[in-house]
């Protein structure tokens, strides 16, 4: 296979996989605003600080945040690389440039999926309809995934699809938690500890849609410890960085299982990390969050370049 085509099949996978979470982002953090226990997690300027917070970086100045420029920028504006519709136009083109490696009905469907993007009216978007266009886009990206399982031959097409889907999704994740974490430190709210008891983990476990699973599995009210473990380490749970990782080995495995030995590798990096994972405790991470966090996403960084220089330079 061509690297440009493994390439673009790599990005295809991210691309969606990043207009989900964005879409899920701005759906429950702005609806969930309506609903929080204080004053600080219902302000406007504060919610939308967040949304910002997840796709670029904060704005000191918030008395420039305006609404509907916010919202538009986030998921419309084709100027901004971190748009909605920017991933889907991007995801599309190498879904075009790899046309005959992937199935008609996946095709069809994130063609279908990109015309309904292009085609949403701003002043229906900005005005009342964020949940209409956040909902159909998470929908959207579930009936790709569905047909990427059930349509495309499990081989490296499907392998390399899905490692960028897993190295998003890990990354997004962990985005969405440093996000979220800085969220909780600023918001107080009517608990006993305003931190550890914060709605904001509520809020961060619905946009990694893991909030009812994560209610079966502890059978507690969230807490920033118990949602600190199940979105990093627990393996069982499908958005749990730990997760992905092993989804991620599990495909570059498929790729090239001679390399999974070598020091130099994009595999050993993958395959390094999921086991320090494996073995980490959240007593670990609570010790320094923050540090955690932020040296996840380089580790992260560092594999998308070694993938980079090992299967797609061009």
């Amino acid at each position: 296979m061509l690297a440009r085509v493994a390439n673009d099949l790599f990005w295809m996978g991210r691309y969606i996989e990043r207009a989900e979470h964005t879409a899920r982002y701005l759906n429950v953090n702005y609806f969930s605003s309506l609903d929080a226990p204080n004053k600080l997690s219902q302000s406007r300027t504060f919610v939308l600080n967040s949304m910002y917070a997840l796709v670029d970086n904060r704005v000191e100045n918030t008395s420039e945040l305006k609404e509907n420029e916010v919202l538009y920028d986030i998921a419309l504006n084709p100027e901004k690389t971190y748009s909605i519709i920017k991933c889907i136009k991007s995801a599309r083109e190498n879904a075009n440039s790899s046309r005959d490696l992937i199935s008609t009905e996946f095709y069809e469907s994130i063609n279908k999926f990109y015309h309904f993007v292009i085609s949403y009216p701003k002043e229906t978007f900005v005005k009342n309809g964020l949940f209409d266009f956040t909902t159909t886009v998470t929908e959207h990206t579930a009936i790709l995934r569905a047909k990427i399982r059930g349509t495309i031959l499990h081989d490296e097409v499907y392998a390399l699809i899905m490692l960028g889907m897993n190295i998003e999704r890990a990354t997004q994740i962990t985005r969405i938690i440093k996000t979220k974490f800085d969220d909780a430190e600023r918001a107080t709210g009517g608990y006993t500890n305003p931190f550890k008891n914060s709605y904001e983990w509520t809020t961060l476990l619905k946009c990694a849609e893991s909030y009812d699973m994560m209610r079966r599995f502890y059978r507690k009210t969230p807490t920033q410890l118990i949602t600190l473990e199940f979105l990093l380490l627990n393996p069982n749970c499908p958005r749990s960085v730990t997760n992905s990782l092993n989804q991620s080995y599990k495909h570059i495995s498929q790729l090239d299982s001679l390399k999974l030995h070598n020091i130099n590798s994009s595999s050993f990096l993958i395959g390094k990390m999921r086991s320090e994972y494996e073995f980490k405790t959240i007593e670990e991470v609570q010790k320094n969050v923050r540090e955690f966090i932020e040296d996840t996403l380089n580790k992260l960084i560092k594999i998308s370049i070694k993938l980079e220089e090992e299967y797609f330079n061009y």
